[in-house]
């Protein structure tokens, strides 16, 4: 079956302070990030787009792991590929060194824009405005590479992007020893596979994830918890029926205690910390979450007598705030 031709516009990118790699993309096309994106830590990230050969991925990292540059890639790859001419692809190397194609086939309008540690390409697009805006958008937004290849996408977009309309978007970010707890290289791997607006749902998702898993924020704006914080923290943990305790405003050992199993039933165990100060983006989520627990209470009728009143991390009734592992497997009943 024919490979099917789809317009796209993406973004390969090099960030040198941090030695991390990336690729953004958006397509009115179903899960554009199991095909356009591919990096690696060290290496480089690549774009393959339009007619996609998504074998220049897998060979194109060969290469550039290798040693070979930018745009010795693109062209091997396009020179030994009889569809080149159908074919667009962005590549930057493992030292920034940039490089793009677009064949002479490529659905209009469709081009690229070659920059300083980045390539912008696309295909079925409004005009030029789009790779050119988003080239402008990624040298002038400050932040790090999430922040400049998330700008470049919005600029993209704005100057109408893919003309056809929206459908999915995609993030990829390598960074050495950056995954999930420091293994592996994905620092940021995220896919919107089919949305109606799917860069801002693609910003959503980032923000969460960024709540979540990475380690962004300064630490100059870290609060200490004492007095009406701890209070307020108090008060929004014992609606979640993490707290049990009185309204004090001290953080003594049971605040601690609770507050330390809300964030690790809400996988912020990176946001951890044991010098009794705390992140405002974990003040801001618990009070949400508080809220809305507050609000769900006064829409919704009682099904079991006092579950209501409970919140969603109280201990089921009869267990206890350890449980003690068994010491015997037991055997299934016949």
């Amino acid at each position: 079956m024919a490979a099917g031709r789809f317009g796209t516009f993406s973004i390969v990118a090099y960030d040198r302070d941090s030695a991390s790699w990336g690729v953004a993309v958006q397509s009115k096309f179903i899960a554009v990030g199991s095909v356009v994106p591919w990096a690696e830590a060290g290496v480089g990230a690549i774009a393959t787009q339009a007619d996609a050969n998504v074998a220049y991925g897998p060979e194109g990292l060969r290469r550039l792991r290798d040693g070979a540059s930018a745009s010795d890639v693109v062209r091997v790859l396009t020179e030994a590929d009889p569809g080149r001419d159908e074919r667009q692809l962005g590549v930057v190397d493992a030292k920034g060194g940039a490089a793009a194609h677009t064949g002479a086939k490529c659905l209009e309008w469709a081009g690229h824009e070659v920059g300083n540690g980045f390539a912008c390409q696309g295909n079925i697009l409004f005009g030029p405005a789009v790779v050119r805006s988003m080239a402008r958008a990624y040298e002038t937004t400050p932040g790090d590479l999430l922040d400049r290849l998330l700008a470049a996408l919005s600029a993209g977009q704005r100057e109408g992007g893919d003309r056809r309309g929206m459908q999915s978007a995609a993030l990829l970010i390598v960074r050495a020893h950056a995954g999930y707890g420091h293994e592996g290289d994905r620092w940021v791997d995220l896919r919107v596979d089919d949305h109606p607006s799917p860069i801002e749902e693609l910003k959503r998702i980032v923000k969460l994830y960024d709540l979540t898993i990475l380690e962004r924020e300064d630490p100059a704006t870290l609060v200490p918890i004492e007095g009406e914080l701890a209070l307020s923290l108090q008060h929004d943990l014992a609606v979640l029926g993490y707290y049990s305790g009185r309204f004090t405003g001290s953080w003594d050992e049971p605040s601690r205690d609770a507050f330390v199993r809300f964030l690790h039933e809400h996988n912020f165990e990176n946001k951890e910390r044991a010098d009794g100060k705390v992140w405002p983006s974990i003040v801001a989520y618990l009070r949400e979450q508080a809220a809305a627990e507050t609000a769900r209470r006064t829409r919704t009728a009682p099904i079991v007598p006092g579950a209501l009143s409970r919140g969603p991390g109280a201990q089921p009734k009869g267990a206890s705030a350890s449980p003690e592992k068994p010491t015997a497997k037991r055997t299934k009943s016949r």
